[in-house]
């Protein structure tokens, strides 16, 4: 009895300097997988308080033989795991998205911030930061009105891994130096594609569009002797007619050249032919 008084006492006394969280998205939640990987005591701690600091669950941690460090990852997020993560909790976004973000501080105390794309399996930052504070609730000013509410837009070059469930997440940041106490959230998240691409029929002329040329996939497992043809539409060229305002291109064309190596050939450029109706 008098030790699970301790333990209690203990959990609130660390609850007492719990100072941040993201509130929307909707974060990765608290789950019956962190207490397995982190262990009982934590995950009491997170449930009464989400918003408490890594050192103080570190420190707390050690002293638990259910705590298991590799497994938490409590540097990553928060403890918090992946596999806890639900359908409402993984949002999907499109390249160039703008995500608003609301964050809950509770108390304010001088550090840095940021929100960055990462490498879950890696635990690495994939490219900069999204948004960055280099002062971030402040206790001389006070926080201030972006710190909990502001936008990040998603890049478009993020590499494949984060079009996958469990590959990326945006990870909110929040090293309180001043008073060694360290934030963050992980919000999962999976990226496909904006779906917008440029239409030719914007332009008061019609293009027929058309190649005789090899396509690159065909090309390469065809043999040299072997005539190839297709008909696409070829997204240069139609920009080109599309984009015209005051006069229409009768034609664009440019060589094919191929290449041998081994037994098959493949194409450098492509002849593309553009055919315009007033």
């Amino acid at each position: 009895m008098f030790s699970q008084l301790i333990t209690v006492a203990a959990i609130f006394a660390a609850g007492a300097s719990a100072h941040g969280r993201v509130t929307s998205p909707t974060p990765r939640p608290l789950g019956l997988n962190m207490e397995d990987a982190c262990g009982q005591q934590l995950y009491i701690q997170m449930e009464s308080d989400p918003n408490g600091n890594v050192q103080n669950m570190a420190n707390n941690g050690k002293s638990q033989s259910d705590f298991n460090a590799t497994a938490c990852h409590l540097w990553q997020c928060r403890g918090f795991q992946f596999s806890d993560a639900t359908s409402a909790s993984i949002q999907s976004f499109t390249a160039g998205e703008v995500v608003p973000f609301t964050v809950d501080i509770s108390a304010p105390h001088t550090g840095v911030a940021n929100v960055s794309v990462i490498n879950l399996a890696e635990n690495s930052v994939i490219g900069s930061p999204l948004a960055s504070w280099s002062v971030y609730a402040s206790t001389a000013t006070g926080v201030t009105a972006n710190e909990t509410s502001f936008s990040v837009t998603i890049p478009s070059d993020l590499p494949s891994v984060c079009s996958t469930s469990g590959g990326c997440a945006l990870q909110w940041w929040w090293d309180a130096r001043s008073v060694d106490q360290t934030y963050m959230n992980c919000v999962d998240f999976t990226i496909g594609s904006s779906g917008s691409t440029s239409n030719v029929a914007q332009s008061s002329s019609k293009a027929s569009v058309s190649t005789s040329a090899a396509v690159a996939a065909t090309a390469a497992t065809t043999p040299a002797s072997t005539s190839v043809s297709t008909t696409a539409a070829v997204t240069v060229a139609a920009n080109a007619v599309s984009s015209a305002t005051t006069s229409c291109p009768t034609d664009v064309t440019t060589t094919l050249t191929m290449t041998r190596s081994s037994s098959v050939c493949t194409p450098v450029t492509t002849t593309v032919t553009v055919t315009v109706q007033a």
